[in-house]
């Protein structure tokens, strides 16, 4: 299992213990020895073994809202001290030929309540050297033994966090 597949399950875990309808959340992925070196107490304080190699997840500010996500990370550029970034987000996924009957008006509350919508969970990693890794758990199917997860699960969001490292 590659550093950056291990910290995104962990992350999806670590999200999973709060529940279901949550806001989306970003995280800077920095080196862990670095973390030790620069900021030691931050370091200890949660929890991060000092182990070369290992990767350390630092929550970022709450985002906005009322933006699309695109609109968000189109704005987002890390400094090159940061390893990659992860971005945790709820989305609704509607069954095939779903969207043809989306109405104009409110199509975000049409979709919530669409019977046959699944909530999905997304955890999605990249790093500068190129690497990516995502997890998936569904509202339907909550357990630790049904995440899914693959490199290209979620491409287009992948690219979207990986703009951010230029």
């Amino acid at each position: 299992m590659s550093r950056l597949e291990e910290l995104v399950l962990e992350l999806e875990s670590h999200v999973s213990n709060a529940g279901w309808d949550a806001a989306p959340r970003l995280y800077a992925l920095v080196e862990a020895p670095e973390l030790h070196q620069n900021e030691p107490q931050l370091a200890m304080q949660l929890g991060v073994p000092d182990t070369p190699g290992r990767l350390a997840a630092l929550e970022q500010p709450e985002l906005p809202t009322e933006k699309p996500i695109d609109d968000v990370l189109g704005g987002i550029e890390w400094p090159g001290g940061v390893a990659g970034c992860a971005l945790v987000i709820e989305r609704i996924l509607l069954p095939e030929g779903a969207e043809e009957d989306m109405p104009d008006e409110d199509p975000v509350g049409w979709a919530g309540e669409h019977p046959g919508r699944e909530d999905v969970r997304l955890v999605v990693g990249v790093l500068r050297d190129g690497s990516r890794h995502s997890a998936m758990r569904l509202r339907g199917h909550d357990s630790e033994d049904q995440v899914l997860s693959g490199a290209e699960l979620v491409p287009g969001l992948a690219d979207a966090l990986a703009s951010t490292l230029v």
